[in-house]
Order: C-alpha cells, then sequence, then structure tokens
C-alpha cells in the first residue's frame, strides 16, 4: 500500500513514517503542503493522510482542491480538531474517515487498510442513455456522443451522484462546489438547470427549500 502523509508535525511525521514503514506500507511524507500538487501530479496513492492545521493553507481547503481537481484518493482527515462542525465540512468536501489526536497507531493503521479495500464507487454510472465516468470526468450517450459539462457542473454532478437517492441540500452544494466562495442560491439553481438539460427529464428532483435529490 502506498500512502501520502501531509503532517507539518517533524515529530508525528517521523514517527508515523517509521511505525507505518515497519507495516509494509510505502510512506511518502510531505511536511511542506505547498509540494503537493507535483508530487500528486507524478504519483499514485492508495490513500491520503491529510492534517488540518497546516502552515500555510487550511486542511480542508486542501480537501475541496483535490476533489475539485478530480482527485478521488480516497482521504483520512488526521487532526486535532475535534468539533463535529469540522467534521461535517470535512465530509462535505469529500473526505472518507477522520480520525482525532492523539490516537493509537495501530487504529490509523487499520483504517489505511480499510480504505485502501474501499471503492467510492462504480467507475462508470449509467444514468439515462448517459454513461458517466466519474474518476476521468468524461461523458457520452449510448450513441457515442460526448457530453461537455464545465467544472463546475461536473462537481455538482459528482456530489449528486455521490448521494444518489439522498437529500444534498443548497448549503452542501455551496460548501462543495463553491467553497470559501461567496455565491448565492440562485447560481446554484442556474447549474441545477444545466444538468437538467442533459440529464433525463424527472432524473433530479427539487425538494422545495431543501435540496436536490438525483434518482
Amino acid at each position: 500500500m502506498k500512502v501520502l502523509l501531509v503532517e507539518d508535525d517533524e515529530v508525528l511525521g517521523e514517527s508515523l513514517k517509521e511505525y507505518l514503514g515497519n507495516h509494509g506500507i510505502a510512506v511518502t511524507w510531505l511536511s511542506d503542503e505547498e509540494t503537493l500538487p507535483e508530487v500528486l501530479s507524478t504519483s499514485s496513492f492508495d490513500v491520503i493522510v491529510l492534517d488540518l492545521i497546516l502552515k500555510r493553507k487550511r486542511g480542508e481547503d486542501i480537501l475541496r482542491e483535490l476533489r475539485v481537481a478530480g482527485i478521488r484518493t480516497p482521504v483520512l482527515i488526521l487532526t486535532a480538531k475535534r468539533e463535529l462542525s469540522d467534521k461535517e465540512v470535512c465530509f462535505e468536501r469529500g473526505a472518507d474517515d477522520y480520525l482525532t489526536k492523539p490516537f493509537e497507531p495501530k487504529e490509523l493503521l487499520l483504517r489505511l487498510k480499510a480504505l485502501s479495500k474501499r471503492k467510492i464507487g462504480e467507475r462508470v454510472v449509467l444514468v439515462g442513455d448517459i454513461k458517466i465516468d466519474l474518476y476521468s470526468r468524461t461523458a457520452w450517450r449510448e450513441t457515442g456522443e460526448p457530453v461537455n459539462l464545465s467544472q463546475r457542473s461536473w462537481d455538482l454532478l459528482y456530489l449528486l451522484l455521490k448521494n444518489r437517492g439522498r437529500l444534498v441540500t443548497k448549503e452542501q452544494i455551496l460548501a462543495y462546489v463553491w467553497g470559501d466562495s461567496i455565491v448565492g442560491e440562485e447560481v446554484v439553481r442556474f447549474y441545477i438547470k444545466e444538468l437538467r438539460k442533459i440529464l433525463p427529464k424527472g432524473c433530479i428532483r427539487t425538494l422545495k427549500g431543501r435540496g436536490y435529490i438525483l434518482s
């Protein structure tokens, strides 16, 4: 298993790299999050372990950027932040697990093994006559005709697909797709309308005042 550890605590980073290495896990440890894009562009990993309190950038923002960039590698949040609101933000932005400090190294090991076996979802999803590849962010009709979507539309579609059959609130959409950017609900309605032009009629249901469900 290959793990990318993003942790600026030198002592913790060294100890985790040694412990996991002794259990057969290859760990690439980054003490500076600035090098993360370069590392991800040249290497692939089974799991990313991400601290939230870093030197230059908030871990929540890094998580959102990873998902927006189409990186679907499972992410385990490793942090001293224990508030439920912190966990809620991370899971809304695409985290797969959340472990608070202090912790037992063995628990981290068990969680990493579980995440490495977990599939975030099917790679190719069929919605009506449209096939959607969640990894490559491409879509096409059964006739072979490509379906073109903007980055925001892809983010919104991924969130709906990830939660298909369940309510996705407007607040969840704003947090996942736009992050800290200040946009109004009319922007969400605009992108929902754009998706409805592409997806089968009635596929996206509106729950007035609450949000949307992809069926």
